[in-house]
């Protein structure tokens, strides 16, 4: 049985740790957007260990930027006709927040994590990745053993949140 001391799912940063506060993971994404990293916000019901490729929530976030740096004044605003729907008052990781909660909105049963993209090296890598919301209860995740050829033993990890179908795993 695969296990830790919290009984909860474990991926990307923090997860040993009790959840962010939104205040926390806005502190997160600030550093991500000093950095030049873009964002963008993922769902999933099934977080087996080899699922890394989530449901994209919205699009990423490639060009945000911090208006309002530490020790920075804010810079002019773009044109009217140049506004993007995160220009502005929602400028940031205020941007990255308003996708959160719409997120959070739409899918409350299910994880949601945060990625961030470093693409200084030309290719577009993962940088930071942590869980924002869970589900009410984790089921987790058990330890198959297969006998097979010869004395050979494999072993694979089952999701129990897949032995319901998708639109009820988390709905009690």
């Amino acid at each position: 049985m695969m296990t830790n001391p919290a009984g909860r799912v474990t991926q990307g940063q923090f997860s040993f740790l009790p959840d962010l506060s939104d205040a926390e993971i806005t502190q997160q994404i600030d550093y991500g957007l000093r950095k030049g990293y873009a964002w963008s916000v993922e769902y999933t019901d099934d977080p087996h260990p080899r699922n890394t490729y989530w449901e994209m929530f919205g699009m990423p976030m490639f060009d945000l930027q911090n208006l309002e740096p530490p020790g920075v004044g804010r810079p002019t605003p773009p044109p009217e006709g140049d506004r993007r729907p995160w220009d502005g008052p929602a400028a940031g990781a205020a941007a990255v927040m308003m996708e959160l909660k719409a997120c959070r909105e739409t899918f409350p049963q299910h994880y949601i994590r945060l990625m961030a993209f470093d693409s200084t090296r030309g290719i577009e890598s993962i940088a930071m990745s942590f869980i924002v919301n869970r589900p009410s209860t984790e089921p987790g995740f058990g330890l198959v053993r297969q006998e097979a050829d010869g004395r050979s033993i494999r072993y694979t990890v089952h999701s129990y949140a897949t032995d319901r179908p998708e639109a009820e795993r988390y709905s009690g």
